[in-house]
């Protein structure tokens, strides 16, 4: 009978701790889903609003949440981008419409994003509506998400 109890216990503990593992990594996994999800909708919110008369904020908060060769090449570009939108008076308000993960394992990501805008400038001051779909890739860097590669998809 004591043989039994042991068995018992041993069974009953290791199952426990087998539970317990499986848990954790449920939460871990989707809390990392949350995060990724979070840092592309940020990534292509900053990068569908930007303001003429803000526009070195704005890009600011676009090479914030940057890394890589996208990164590089936004602010390679930031110089005459910022002249074309100041020439043309230029504000583009986004918003995230729906983001979902197309695939994701510990240090990288693809979120496919579709957002509008609505874009106006000196050529359109009523303003016109604008639907991107946007293909994010994204890297785990020093604990955050940021995004290392944007293509206009769809």
């Amino acid at each position: 009978m004591p043989a039994v109890l042991a068995v018992a216990t041993v069974v009953t503990t290791a199952l426990s701790l087998w539970l317990g593992h499986r848990v954790h990594e449920q939460r871990a996994g989707e809390e990392r889903r949350q995060d990724i999800l979070a840092a592309a909708r940020r990534s292509a919110l900053n990068f569908t609003s930007l303001d003429y008369r803000h526009y070195e904020r704005d890009s600011a908060n676009v090479l914030k949440g940057a890394t890589g060769d996208f990164k590089e090449q936004f602010a390679a570009q930031t110089a005459e981008l910022t002249r074309l939108v100041a020439a043309n008076k230029s504000v583009s308000q986004g918003q995230v419409l729906e983001a979902g993960i197309a695939r994701a394992d510990e240090r990288t990501a693809r979120v496919l994003v579709v957002a509008d805008s609505k874009v106006t400038n000196s050529a359109a001051p009523e303003g016109q509506s604008r639907t991107y779909r946007l293909q994010l890739d994204l890297v785990l860097e020093g604990g955050r998400w940021l995004t290392s590669n944007v293509e206009f998809v769809g």
